[in-house]
């Protein structure tokens, strides 16, 4: 039987990293959609004959109701998420159709989770912020939580080569994570921090090498701690590179006043000039992405710290990646968790080795006893 994949927001760049990977990996059908009905013929110029495109906007319920109807897995890449309700996947869960998605976003990941038990009972697996981070991120920490005796401290830092080729949508997640303080696990206890603070200077793989990082809002920031609660202290932070990007951003959380944040104009404004600004940038620094992954705790009686960290080339391909190993995984059966799950909490760690080595997306390891 040929498995059909809908993904909603297709014609976006994750959306397309995603079917060019499952297209790769997968014999499924794939469906992506868009608004412009004018854009299938070229969607089968880009991606190939394989791939229908499917004209709807996530408004028309009914019209979404029997895409997702017709499908076997929904893919959900229709960001930014701070925008999104659950609505889709509470109509999968309706329909008994399993489902994936790259969400980024607290308030997004707060509503999925609590569709848990209704997904348990119709028995869909749904599996959240998949991709490079979250996703990839939250995996690398389970497979250094998993390498020690006992954990004590998570550290989680990414930094992004000027759009990470991922276009407008990532632009606008990113100022948006920087409307509202947040909510981290640190020293044992819920604290609240602001957004682009505590710049820490991390070494990243070539070609990142030493690169500024700061708090950001991140969905790990939570899942992490409830899905391993004998860490005391979850740190997720973000940077970009250029620098000079980093401490732009950083004028614009701490400098600017928060009502201009929550300002819809005045995020597209930020969003469309920082747009044209990485045109410029991605020729020179590209548009990759590094993870770093630090779990510190005790092997062998003895403090100890397993370090992981993985570079790519395309930050949207990437991501691609990381969603689209997931899908390949539920649709062929290897992966069946009723439920919604962070990735984290889904997926074994030989399956994600497995994966990133059948992608070619290498991770460091590297063990430190002190």
């Amino acid at each position: 039987m040929t498995h059909r994949v809908l993904i909603l927001g297709g014609r976006g760049r994750i959306g397309s990293s995603v079917a060019r990977d499952l297209l790769n990996h997968t014999d499924a059908r794939i469906m992506i959609t868009g608004r412009n009905a004018d854009t299938a013929e070229q969607v089968s110029d880009d991606l190939g004959p394989n791939v229908d495109f499917v004209a709807l906007d996530l408004a028309e319920h009914e019209v979404v109701r029997k895409a997702i109807a017709d499908s076997n897995l929904v893919v959900h890449c229709a960001g930014p998420f701070h925008y999104r309700d659950a609505n889709v996947l509470k109509t999968c869960i309706e329909e008994g159709v399993n489902y994936v998605d790259v969400s980024d976003s607290r308030s997004f990941t707060r509503k999925a989770l609590d569709c848990t038990e209704a997904a348990k009972a119709a028995g869909v697996t749904a599996i959240i912020n998949t991709g490079i981070f979250p996703g990839v991120s939250n995996s690398m920490v389970r497979q250094g939580i998993e390498q020690l005796d006992e954990a004590e401290r998570i550290h989680l830092t990414y930094v992004v080569g000027s759009s990470g080729g991922a276009g407008m949508t990532v632009m606008r997640t990113t100022f948006l994570g920087l409307q509202s303080p947040f909510d981290v696990w640190l020293d044992g206890q819920w604290q609240q921090v602001k957004p682009y603070t505590q710049r820490e200077t991390i070494q990243f793989p070539a070609p990142y090498g030493k690169t500024g990082v700061y708090w950001f809002d991140m969905p790990e920031a939570f899942t992490l701690p409830e899905s391993f609660p004998d860490v005391k202290t979850v740190i997720t932070k973000f940077g970009t590179a250029p620098d000079l990007y980093n401490h732009m951003t950083w004028i614009v959380a701490n400098l600017w006043p928060s009502s201009w944040l929550r300002n819809n104009a005045v995020i597209e404004f930020l969003s469309h000039v920082s747009y044209r600004m990485t045109s410029v940038t991605d020729r020179i620094i590209g548009t990759g992405v590094a993870v770093r992954s630090e779990v510190m705790g005790r092997k062998n009686g003895e403090p100890a710290t397993f370090c992981t960290s993985v570079v790519h080339d395309n930050a949207a391909t990437a991501t691609g990646i990381g969603t689209g190993t997931i899908a390949e995984f539920i649709l062929s059966g290897k992966l069946n968790k009723p439920g919604v799950w962070p990735v984290e909490q889904a997926l074994p760690t030989d399956l994600f080795e497995h994966c990133l080595e059948s992608r070619g997306l290498k991770i460091h390891q590297e063990v430190l006893q002190h």
